[in-house]
């Protein structure tokens, strides 16, 4: 080999140990949404890009499909897996149809999590729930007692009578009663998510239940039809309407006072959470049963017997905070 042949194949030795020493120096972590262009995904990015800041060494790539379909999501993975990411964390749009890729992307080293919309468990090493059943029915609860300092009588207003989660809350909600002294569930009814029959069924409760105190929904399409029919029927500072609702749709009545408060998963903690986790697990901590992994500001993530957690508490929103997210989602 001649002296320049080796000076070149010398500069290209370097060249790609520089460039691998490069790639190297930072955590590429992709954050998979179910689709581009919505704002609680975007407001999840905020977060992950919060934690990579927090984190120094970590480079977010955030990624989906154009519209929310399993085969938009399976080509966005496949070419992460090409790309090498360290790690991929994924609101899923079909738990089964993502998971073939997603394990293949863990049989080539890549570290997976769900976040939000989970994926089926051989799919990925962890699922991250936005909270858990108990912490809903307990915050649904405490969401109106918070305002009825001598308590009162309150009512539910459910989606369908045959909702899994929806009854499962209530059923959570129930249990949490008796910590809060004088506060008294008189009805629970359904308005089947439809808006028109959610308004009548609101109007029934405040004619059924003259000392009514509160309306709680934990729908958003619930809440914001009994909102509507408490400021209809005029008594807004008499009955609040609370739940789970969304701050886009929230945001009048809230201004109104209709609602003093509500309550779901805040998109950006979403964001920052999995992306601690994912980081963690990329350097060394194990996802198995009673694990618990770092979420840096959002404490640790415990790991049930599905290798699956709860991020916390849903996030209140009133009118400190209104402003800030109805403009995301």
């Amino acid at each position: 080999m001649s002296i320049w042949k080796k000076a070149l194949a010398t500069v290209a030795v370097v060249a790609l140990t520089t460039t691998g020493a490069y790639a190297q120096e930072k955590t590429r972590i992709a954050l998979v949404v179910k689709a581009l262009g919505i704002g609680f995904f975007e407001a999840a990015n905020k977060g992950a890009e919060e934690a990579a800041a927090e984190l120094g060494d970590v480079e977010i790539i955030y990624t989906g499909p154009t519209d929310t379909t399993a085969e938009g999501q399976i080509e966005v993975i496949n070419s992460l897996i090409a790309q090498g990411v360290n790690a991929i964390a994924i609101s899923a749009n079909d738990p089964d149809a993502v998971a073939p890729a997603l394990q293949k992307a863990m049989e080539r080293g890549i570290t997976v999590i769900s976040w939000d919309s989970g994926v089926a468990k051989e799919g990925r090493q962890l699922h991250l729930n936005p909270s858990s059943s108990a912490l809903i029915g307990n915050t649904i609860i405490k969401l109106a007692a918070d305002h009825l300092p001598e308590g009162g009588d309150v009512a539910i207003l459910s989606a369908t009578a045959t909702s899994t989660n929806q009854n499962i809350w209530i059923e959570e909600a129930t249990k949490v009663l008796p910590n809060y002294p004088g506060i008294n569930l008189v009805a629970t009814v359904y308005g089947d998510d439809l808006a028109d029959k959610s308004y009548r069924e609101a109007q029934g409760l405040m004619a059924s239940y003259p000392n009514l105190k509160a309306i709680i929904a934990p729908t958003t399409v619930g809440i914001l039809a009994a909102s509507q029919a408490v400021t209809d029927a005029g008594k807004i500072g008499q009955i609040n309407v609370t739940g789970l609702g969304l701050p886009s749709e929230m945001a009048g009545a809230v201004e109104s006072g209709a609602t003093i408060s509500f309550a779901i998963w805040n998109p950006i903690d979403l964001g920052y959470a999995a992306t601690m986790l994912s980081y963690n697990l990329v350097k060394g901590a194990k996802a198995e049963p009673g694990a618990e992994i770092g979420m840096g500001r959002m404490g640790n993530a415990k790991l049930d017997d599905n290798n699956e957690a709860a991020m916390s508490d849903p996030f209140t929103y009133d009118k400190s905070n209104i402003e800030q997210f109805k403009s995301i989602f």
